[in-house]
């Protein structure tokens, strides 16, 4: 039983490494024991993405079949029953150890189904709904890791952060969204800056935003900006030996803006990644800061834009 779960972890830190590079070396800063619960995390999250994402040349009926096959394990698992997979024994034994909220995995499972019909979002409220899932759960399943001096005043900034790390990966990923039959900005902001969905897919073949699309990504980096900001105060409030990963992450997803608006938001010339210099860089610092040290605000400075963000933190409950 040991060597399973041993190899269970091994597997979900594996798909850790290989997928989440930026995340992988922000979690290298935490208590070699609280690792491997990271770990385990992002496997599940990223296995059930794999089964939405990489199984494209499936019929819908059949990869929602596997997702709903996979889903089922896990639940049965939840219940006690044996489970013959490579990473659900991990996932399961972290969510025992920390008595991790079922309920938000159950909503993450929901967010990927929607990801098998769903192509598009009408408004930012819609997209935010999505993201409750598939994002801002994420938070709240590793802040029992991470640990607080208070949970209750850590929780809202730690579902923040999951709205911006998401919002940054998909201001970032317009074009290999696109090739999924996908758009993650809301039909709202395109309809506001005059962008269609034939002018996205045109950029993309061409590899050059439109400056109407620059305005677009723009107004959707202050969006996610917002959310960092939101976020920002539950740094302080986690466990002395967890800020210095949760500040790295902080950093380096945020700089992933910052790399945007080098490129003068053009998302589809070529993809935006935090140099890796840069990378060292930012985790040798937040090993050396103290804890308690408020973060900075990341991304950049991008000036007025002409219309402001109708969608807000404040506005999710």
């Amino acid at each position: 039983m040991e060597t399973d779960l041993t190899a269970a972890y091994d597997r979900c830190r594996e798909l850790h490494r290989h997928h989440g590079r930026t995340y992988y070396l922000a979690t290298r800063l935490l208590p070699a024991w609280k690792r491997r619960h990271v770990h385990a995390l992002y496997g599940f999250t990223r296995y059930a993405d794999e089964i939405v994402d990489r199984t494209e040349e499936l019929p819908p009926a059949e990869r929602a079949a596997r997702l709903d096959d996979w889903a089922g394990r896990f639940v049965a698992g939840l219940h006690g029953e044996p489970v013959d997979d490579p990473l659900l024994p991990a996932v399961l034994h972290t969510i025992a150890v920390f008595d991790l909220d079922r309920d938000d995995f159950a909503s993450f499972l929901k967010s990927m189904a929607m990801d098998l019909t769903v192509s598009s979002y009408r408004t930012y409220d819609h997209l935010l709904d999505y993201m409750e899932g598939s994002a801002a759960v994420i938070g709240t399943m590793m802040l029992p890791i991470l640990g607080s001096s208070d949970p209750a005043a850590a929780r809202e900034p730690a579902r923040q952060l999951g709205f911006a790390f998401q919002l940054t990966n998909f201001i970032r990923d317009v074009g290999e969204d696109l090739d999924r039959g996908r758009t993650y900005l809301p039909d709202e902001d395109l309809a506001l800056f005059g962008v269609t969905r034939e002018e996205l897919d045109e950029a993309r073949a061409r590899g050059r935003a439109t400056p109407r699309i620059r305005e677009l990504i723009a107004y959707e980096v202050t969006r996610a900006q917002a959310h960092y900001v939101a976020a920002a105060p539950g740094i302080t409030l986690l466990a002395p030996a967890s800020q210095a990963c949760m500040r790295t992450a902080y950093a380096l997803y945020g700089g992933i803006l910052d790399e945007v608006a080098a490129r003068d938001f053009d998302v589809f010339a070529d993809r935006a990644r935090v140099p890796r210099r840069r990378r060292t860089a930012v985790a040798a610092r937040a090993l050396l800061t103290p804890a308690g040290t408020p973060v900075v605000i990341p991304g950049p400075a991008v000036g007025p834009v002409a219309r402001e963000p109708a969608g807000s933190p404040g506005r999710r409950p």
